[in-house]
């Protein structure tokens, strides 16, 4: 007895320094690592609104909703990059203008639009979510968007999607310069906001961008008229849709004022679009290696 108990007083003094060092080391693991922000996922509600041929003072008053969904990965404090899938309409209508050529011209039109959008950020300060010395920035942003768009008009009720009844002759034999617009494009975007780190979970910014989009037609307007002539009537040999949609001037004017060659919109400039977004964001965590 007298043999084990000798034993166990030598044991324990060594069990004990052997959870001494256990505990240490995991304690200095643990300091060699620390928290990190990876990135961010959220969403994103507001307004946007269309400039061009329709609305050459670029005017602000016709905003339609935006919505959107987005991933931001963090390079560092100062720099992201984000990519954003956003669904938004956009519209204009002659009836807002005042000059007298666009009142007459009576144009309008409505698209919904579907953008994927590819943005690198970079903060004016150093920006890091959970302190609360670095939980604000402005900061800029820019990249590139892909876009899918599709313009229509109302006519008696109906709409009717114009890109089909080439109001202004594209694609046709007559004017071959003109060519079927796409569908598809894509915007150069610029523009900036100001983010808030709520807590250490959730983002906040408002965020403005504007895209300089290569297409001249999300409005359906670019170049002259082709004339009357170019659009036969219908098969009951009423005017057809597109003889009535490619000038709508008749309704508020007489005589209407699209003859061949006369101006209809202005090519040399393409559409632009806008939107101002509010947005919240989830936060990624991971750990990293302080050594």
């Amino acid at each position: 007895m007298n043999h084990i108990n000798a034993c166990f007083r030598r044991i324990i003094p060594l069990l004990t320094v052997w959870a001494a060092l256990l505990f240490l080391g995991i304690g200095r693991v643990q300091a060699q690592y620390e928290l990190k922000y990876v990135g961010e996922a959220g969403f994103a509600v507001g307004a946007a609104h269309y400039f061009g041929d329709l609305n050459t003072r670029t005017a602000v008053n016709a905003p339609k909703p935006v919505i959107g969904a987005f991933y931001k990965y963090y390079f560092s404090d100062y720099v992201g990059a984000k990519a954003t899938l956003r669904f938004m309409q956009l519209g204009y209508s002659d009836a807002y203008n005042t000059n007298d050529f666009q009142r007459k011209r009576n144009l309008s039109f409505n698209t919904n639009l579907y953008e994927l959008a590819l943005q690198g950020d970079f903060n004016f300060f150093r920006f890091e979510p959970g302190s609360l010395d670095y939980a604000f920035t402005p900061y800029l942003t820019g990249g590139l968007a892909m876009f899918h768009f599709n313009p229509y008009a109302m006519l008696d009720g109906k709409k009717y999607f114009l890109q089909p009844l080439r109001t202004e002759g594209q694609g046709s034999p007559q004017y071959s310069d003109r060519k079927q617009y796409n569908l598809i494009s894509h915007a150069y975007l610029i523009g900036g906001g100001f983010k808030y780190n709520y807590s250490k979970k959730i983002n906040l910014a408002i965020e403005v961008l504007y895209r300089f989009s290569q297409t001249d037609y999300l409005d359906d307007v670019s170049t002259t008229y082709v004339g009357d002539s170019f659009f036969p009537p219908d098969v009951n040999g009423n005017p057809s849709v597109a003889y009535r949609l490619q000038d709508r001037s008749s309704a508020v004017t007489s005589p209407a004022i699209g003859e061949p060659g006369r101006q209809r919109g202005n090519s040399r400039d393409k559409d632009h679009y806008a939107t101002i977004e509010f947005t919240v964001g989830w936060l990624f965590t991971s750990y990293k290696c302080k050594f």
